[in-house]
């Protein structure tokens, strides 16, 4: 018997989904697996960002030497550059949040088929099955 590796979504370990072999795609045992790491990835997002703030009141000095100077101010650009992806990235956990609330998670946004429970788990936020996720960036590539 294979025992169930522990899956990971930055940071949050949760215990990947067993499904039935006649179970139906996307049943609420299913919606709710998936609201549970999205809120989860989420939470952890959102505590990062008090994190920094609060770091960078604390840290926020006036260096009277440039160099100094120059060092925090990278260290504040590199961090709220990271806080902006991360804002993005909570922003399509809310698209995500939203398509399980209107029962559209979980499907290609591009062609409808099942993006399939494994890629989701390991890319919550995915709305193109792996077919078109690959059409996408092959396009992409030749864009240049």
């Amino acid at each position: 018997m294979t025992e169930a590796r522990e899956h990971n979504v930055e940071g949050y370990s949760f215990e990947p989904y067993k499904a039935g072999s006649d179970e139906e795609y996307m049943n609420p045992e299913q919606e709710a697996h998936f609201r549970e790491i999205l809120l989860a990835w989420k939470r952890s997002l959102m505590e990062e960002v008090d994190r920094t703030v609060h770091h960078m009141q604390d840290e926020a000095t006036n260096f009277p030497d440039p160099n100094d100077r120059a060092t925090q101010e990278s260290e504040f650009s590199l961090e709220l550059r990271t806080r902006d992806r991360e804002r993005k990235l909570i922003k399509k956990i809310d698209e995500a949040l939203d398509r399980l609330d209107d029962h559209d998670y979980g499907y290609c946004e591009a062609c409808g088929v099942e993006i399939g429970i494994r890629r989701l788990e390991a890319r919550p936020t995915a709305t193109l099955c792996i077919d078109c996720k690959t059409l996408d960036e092959i396009r992409e590539k030749q864009r240049g």
